[in-house]
């Protein structure tokens, strides 16, 4: 585990008494970060992980400046990574990572569980099999207020190390799923704030993406709002909306709705789900060639592209194509 900070820690847990995994070293060049976790062998660098004979995979929880040259270390070390996202803030990087782990033959992961709770996955079966007809809209908010009691020179509250912050901090896992259901887009309009808070890198974000088939993605992530998630779809027959009822770290179920014409509202809930812990263990599973990774390298190229344009039409004002 390279990164012992809020998620790293919580990633730690997570994988307690897992089949599929061991964590076996923790990595943090902060001490005190190090001295939190117990029970946990610790070393401070990077390169003490990729040197460890016992060492087969690295989860990065490390800032997003870090991720391209970490993923590449790992891969010319032998080693499979799963990497928290965004997996790289520009493209270029994440071809460059992309290569390098494909030359080395080692397994990638990316930190987007949302694909794995399993409102979302029944979703996604019910766009496949047309039960909603055409799908037309996918709306997405996901909005926390936890970065508020992070000192002002956090890293994830710096414009140059987390830029656009509401977007590489929650909104990016609804870009993913828009991507899995629509495909790449190509072009995007960004409209970033700092309404309520101080953040160099913003609170306040709203997108619109449009994808080649016609369809429309629009995606809200607020760093200062209560905890709020809902993913929905419309499609040409029927809808779906998904409604969490607390953040992922803490998952305690999800509210769905389905309507199809002519039908009443079916409500149904869905229990609890360790979808970060499934996210990871699919990994670990793939790596030891028992199954396949369901997030395809196309897929994280087409994330990164348009974490590229969102940046750049956040700050231009401007609808961006994703190159």
């Amino acid at each position: 585990m390279v990164g012992l900070g809020w998620w790293g820690q919580k990633i730690v847990r997570d994988l307690t008494g897992s089949q599929y995994l061991q964590v076996v070293l923790g990595v943090d060049p902060d001490k005190a970060s190090r001295e939190r976790v117990e029970g946990l062998r610790t070393a401070p660098a990077y390169e003490d992980a990729l040197a460890d004979p016992a060492v087969d995979a690295v989860i990065l929880c490390t800032p997003h400046k870090f991720h391209a040259e970490q993923i590449v270390a790992a891969a010319l070390a032998g080693k499979h990574v799963f990497c928290e996202k965004p997996l790289t803030t520009s493209g270029d990087e994440a071809r460059t990572a992309l290569a390098a782990v494909a030359a080395a033959g080692v397994q990638l992961g990316i930190g987007h569980e949302r694909r794995f709770e399993p409102a979302v996955m029944r979703l996604r079966d019910q766009c496949r099999a047309g039960e909603l007809g055409t799908p037309l809209v996918f709306e997405g908010n996901f909005s926390q207020d936890k970065f508020l009691a992070l000192p002002p020179d956090n890293w994830r509250l710096s414009d140059r190390d987390a830029p656009v912050g509401p977007l590489s901090a929650t909104g990016i896992h609804l870009v993913d799923l828009a991507i899995a259901l629509f495909g790449p887009p190509v072009e995007v309009w960004a409209r970033l704030s700092t309404l309520a808070t101080s953040f160099a890198n913003g609170d306040t974000l709203t997108v619109t993406m449009g994808f080649e088939g016609g369809q429309t993605a629009l995606i809200t992530a607020i760093l200062t709002t209560p905890f709020a998630g809902r993913v929905a779809v419309l499609g040409s027959r029927g809808w779906v909306e998904i409604r969490d009822r607390n953040h992922p770290e803490l998952p305690r179920g999800w509210d769905v709705t389905t309507v199809h014409r002519g039908a009443e509202p079916v409500s149904t809930f869905y229990p609890p789900h360790p979808s970060v812990r499934e996210n990871i263990e699919r990994f670990a599973r793939a790596a030891a060639g028992e199954v396949s990774y369901p997030v395809t390298h196309e897929e994280m190229l087409a994330n990164v592209r348009t974490f590229e344009a969102i940046t750049a039409s956040a700050r231009s004002g401007r609808v961006e194509p994703v190159r």
